[in-house]
């Protein structure tokens, strides 16, 4: 018992907020489970999706091209992959920590994983659609400008950071999720 309050503590935790809040005020505690209900709903949506392609990408692509070009030796390739495969998502952001196990679980190198998400959370193709037709080019390519260089500067810094064995098991948890 104890067990299982400790591994669901955060969902008791916000149902009980939750019941708070509908004590004290009843339409904002509906608003909130409202948006719940959305946000489930979307998941549910998208991830059985992600999972298909997850699940085609452990079964069709080996592992030794996974290494050859997001591996330990792929140098610019693998940047670049990760750059490119990461702003051509469409998904939101929680897609991409799936995606980045899958592709950790297949021997992709740590830094490409981390620019991979980098540009998944700054640089999707469709983001900066909207944002050149909304908000005009001259925001759209000045943010870009300012993100580009913070993703591989962040990518230098965790790598750094992250010690060999953290990596490993950062690797490990992947393999076993994905």
């Amino acid at each position: 018992m104890k067990k299982i309050l400790k591994k669901y503590a955060l969902l008791i935790f916000a149902l009980a907020a939750l019941a708070i809040m509908a004590l004290v005020n009843l339409e904002m505690a509906k608003g909130a489970t409202k948006s719940i209900f959305v946000s489930l709903k979307e998941m549910l949506f998208i991830l059985p999706p992600v999972f298909v392609l997850l699940g085609l990408l452990d079964v069709h692509v080996p592992r030794e091209t996974m290494v050859k070009y997001m591996g330990e030796g792929s140098g610019l390739i693998g940047i670049v992959l990760a750059f490119i495969v990461g702003s051509a998502a469409a998904g939101p952001l929680y897609v991409v920590f799936p995606v980045a196990g899958a592709f950790m679980k297949k021997g992709a190198k740590f830094s490409n994983i981390l620019v991979l998400i980098g540009a998944w959370s700054t640089t999707k193709i469709p983001m900066l659609l909207f944002e050149f037709s909304s908000l005009g080019p001259k925001f759209m390519l000045t943010r870009l400008a300012m993100n580009v260089p913070i993703i591989f500067l962040m990518t230098l810094i965790m790598n750094t950071i992250f010690t060999k064995e953290e990596k490993e098991e950062i690797g490990k948890r992947a393999s076993e999720q994905a």
